[in-house]
C-alpha cells in the first residue's frame, strides 16, 4: 500500500529539469522544453490541468540559430496605440537581453489559454552557468540537447588526433607555401 502511495507522489510532484541551450537552437529546443513545463511527459497529462514541471535553462547567452535566422527572424511587437508598432530582428534581441530569445521560442510554443502564464513562471532562464544554489539544490533531471555539439579540435588530446582517421597523408617532400600566389612572378 505505501509502494503505491510513493509512485503517486512522484507522479503528481513538480521536478526541475535542467536544459543546456549551448550551441542549441531555440525554437528546437522550444519543442522539447514546453512537453515538460505542461507535464506531457506524466501519465496523468490533461490540456487543463496544472501539472508541469520547472525548468531551468542555462547558457542562453551561447544559442545558436542556422542559416541568417539571426539577421532575418524577427520578433513583432504592437503596444496597441497609433505607431505603436515594432519589429526587432533576432540578433538585436538577443544583444539586449540574452534569455529573450529563448522566452519568446517558447511562449509562442504554449497554447494560448490561461494556463500560459502560469507556466511561463516555471522556465527559470540563466545567461550562463551560474545558477543560485537554492535552485541548482532542487534539479533532479536533464533535458537532452536537441543538437549534438561537436568537440572542439582544441579539445581532443594529442593521441587522438593522431589516431584520427584520414583520407590521405601528405608526402614528405610536400612544402605549402601561403606567401605565393599562382600569378606572382618569381
Amino acid at each position: 500500500m505505501a509502494n503505491n502511495r510513493v509512485l503517486q507522489w512522484a507522479t503528481f510532484a513538480r521536478t526541475w529539469w535542467i536544459y543546456d541551450a549551448n550551441c542549441q537552437c531555440p525554437l528546437k529546443s522550444a519543442k522539447v522544453l514546453v512537453p515538460h513545463l505542461q507535464g506531457k511527459h506524466k501519465p496523468i497529462y490533461h490540456p487543463l490541468s496544472d501539472i508541469g514541471d520547472h525548468v531551468v535553462v542555462i547558457n542562453t547567452k551561447h544559442i545558436a540559430m542556422k542559416g541568417d535566422y539571426w539577421r532575418k527572424w524577427r520578433y513583432h511587437h504592437h503596444t496597441g496605440h497609433g505607431g505603436g508598432y515594432t519589429a526587432t530582428s533576432a540578433w538585436r534581441l538577443h544583444q539586449l537581453d540574452a534569455t529573450k530569445v529563448v522566452y519568446k521560442a517558447v511562449y509562442s510554443r504554449l497554447p494560448g489559454n490561461l494556463l500560459r502564464h502560469t507556466l511561463m513562471r516555471r522556465l527559470h532562464l540563466f545567461e550562463e552557468e551560474n545558477v543560485p544554489k537554492e535552485i541548482l539544490a532542487n534539479v533532479t533531471g536533464q533535458i537532452r540537447q536537441v543538437m549534438p555539439v561537436p568537440k572542439r579540435y582544441d579539445e581532443y588530446t594529442e593521441e587522438e588526433r593522431k589516431t584520427f582517421p584520414r583520407l590521405f597523408d601528405w608526402p614528405e617532400d610536400h612544402v605549402l607555401d601561403l606567401g605565393k600566389k599562382k600569378n606572382d612572378p618569381v
